[in-house]
């Protein structure tokens, strides 16, 4: 019975570290505790199942809208292909077919296993590190944990988005290669920015260069070494770190209120799927100024008129110059959409125990008081 609460409670953590508190109190009553190391034994390997399933069905089910928020966030006002979201999605999907939307997924399905493994790893070893006292682990310490996890996170989430950026915004630079010529045509007949649109949507469907990850993991290699992979790790940290501070007290404070009584702490599976949906879109769109400066660095080549950037600080004085200050929330809805059915996905998996279920264990007994 522990190891099962165990088990659900730090697998929560990874991604939902404040959630593993409000099981503390069911842990509390069980019998015949096991040692730490008998912990980690018998919940890591079902946290890493839960944690690569749950990512790689997130990924599968979200993609799309990552693809869009991608595109919307690297055009530039004034040039802009697409409306909104569902304008990319349309316009994705008769340019490049129903596959385009996917374009990148292949290095998320891939890395999102490591990614999970080394940010479960490094929770558990935060946690414990920070629960040696042999007290509760406050919010703010579940808030530590979670933000040293996320740094760990990097090695590999840097190289994953910068990977995916590239793949996801080819067909976006294809797409204003073609429009191009015509509106330099327009624009000296007096044309206006309406000519855009119209030159996009009769123009023939645009050839998008098809290139792999693998290719351009060797030529950024070859031209840049490693510390090419890595290109925008100031801003992922700049995102995720926010991103925690944020999510984990809001989610925590949402979590308690759904809490039956002060006799029954218990709180329903529902309640906690809604905190953890709602409390990571309010995240996500507190950190979306960071996730477009992060875009931006990330992505290697430009379209027509694109300027390129010197860092972070460069980034953002030439966005707020050039753009002004609502470019910071381009993709904003996006990436909430993104963000909130993967929290839910993660709980799902995690609620249903699929890894404790494909390792022998009962998750019947998972959340049972």
């Amino acid at each position: 019975m522990y190891s099962a609460h165990h088990s659900v409670s730090q697998g929560l953590s990874a991604c939902f570290p404040s959630a593993a508190s409000f099981c503390a109190d069911h842990l509390l009553h069980s019998q015949q505790p096991r040692t730490m190391a008998q912990q980690q034994q018998i919940s890591l390997p079902a946290k890493l199942i839960n944690g690569g399933i749950a990512g790689m069905v997130g990924v599968t089910c979200v993609f799309p809208i990552d693809l869009a928020k991608t595109r919307l966030q690297n055009q530039r006002s004034g040039h802009q292909l697409y409306k909104n979201m569902m304008d990319c999605l349309i316009k994705t999907v008769k340019s490049e077919g129903y596959f385009g939307m996917y374009r990148g997924a292949a290095v998320n399905l891939t890395l999102v296993t490591p990614e999970k493994a080394i940010k479960l790893a490094a929770n558990d070893f935060f946690r414990h590190q920070l629960s040696k006292d042999g007290g509760r682990l406050t919010v703010f310490k579940e808030m530590l944990a979670g933000c040293c996890a996320g740094m760990c996170q990097v090695i590999i989430t840097t190289p994953m988005e910068m990977l995916k950026i590239q793949l996801q915004d080819a067909g976006r630079l294809a797409a204003q290669q073609r429009v191009v010529p015509s509106v330099v045509t327009t624009l000296k007949m007096g044309g206006t920015r309406a000519v855009l649109s119209r030159s996009y949507n009769t123009s023939p469907a645009p050839q998008v260069t098809r290139v792999s990850a693998t290719q351009i993991t060797r030529e950024l290699l070859r031209t840049k070494g490693v510390s090419g992979l890595y290109r925008g790790l100031g801003a992922t940290l700049m995102r995720d770190i926010p991103f925690s501070v944020v999510y984990f007290p809001l989610f925590a404070h949402l979590h308690q209120l759904g809490q039956r009584s002060s006799e029954d702490p218990s709180v329903p599976f529902y309640w906690s799927f809604m905190s953890g949906c709602l409390a990571g879109s309010i995240a996500a769109v507190t950190v979306s100024p960071c996730d477009v400066v992060k875009t931006r660095l990330q992505s290697l080549k430009k379209g027509a008129n694109e300027e390129t950037y010197n860092g972070v600080v460069d980034c953002i004085r030439k966005i707020l110059r050039k753009e002004g200050p609502g470019a910071f929330l381009k993709g904003a809805s996006c990436r909430a959409l993104v963000i909130a059915p993967l929290f839910g996905i993660v709980q799902v998996v995690y609620f249903v125990g699929v890894g404790e279920f494909l390792l022998g264990y009962t998750p019947s007994n998972i959340y049972s008081t």
